[in-house]
């Protein structure tokens, strides 16, 4: 059994862990501009962008931060990266496919960067949707940095 595991199971025996809540929900409360999912490095992308909540890790970082810092607050023990969508299959619709592996990279980063400016035991989960996934993706996906890997549906 792995010292992770150990850990969870001996977190849950004391009590009960909370998972913080949706990303795409708290992201609607900005009202983001096709402008703002942009950002200065996707300007002049081919496409609109508006609504790929998974680019805003790359193109609005400080802000997918806050989220995190916000659920951390409230009490989350489980923080999930901002990549339901993150696949190669769902990035096609912004074609954006060739960005899915630094996209997973980033969001697992800046929940880390969050978990640990609040407090070093928190746990890490990527969560991802069940009709997206992507066998290459799927092995950048298990990074140190993250604790949980859940399928979400």
């Amino acid at each position: 059994m792995s010292s992770v595991r150990q850990q969870i199971e001996a977190q849950l025996k004391q009590r009960i862990l909370l998972i913080d809540g949706g990303m795409g929900t708290m992201i609607q409360d900005y009202k983001l501009s096709e402008s703002e999912y942009r950002g200065e490095r996707f300007a002049d992308w081919q496409c609109d962008l508006k609504g790929n909540n998974d680019l805003l890790v790359l193109s609005q970082p400080q802000l997918i931060k806050e989220i995190h810092l916000a659920y951390l607050e409230a009490g989350a023990d489980i923080l999930e990266t901002n990549t339901f969508n993150a696949t190669t299959i769902a990035m096609a619709d912004y074609e954006m496919e060739n960005l899915s592996a630094e996209i997973n990279y980033a969001a697992a980063k800046l929940a880390r960067e969050a978990a640990d400016e609040w407090s070093k035991k928190h746990l890490l989960n990527q969560g991802m949707s069940p009709v997206s996934w992507d066998p290459p993706i799927g092995r950048a996906l298990f990074l140190p940095m993250l604790t949980i890997l859940v399928i979400a549906t």
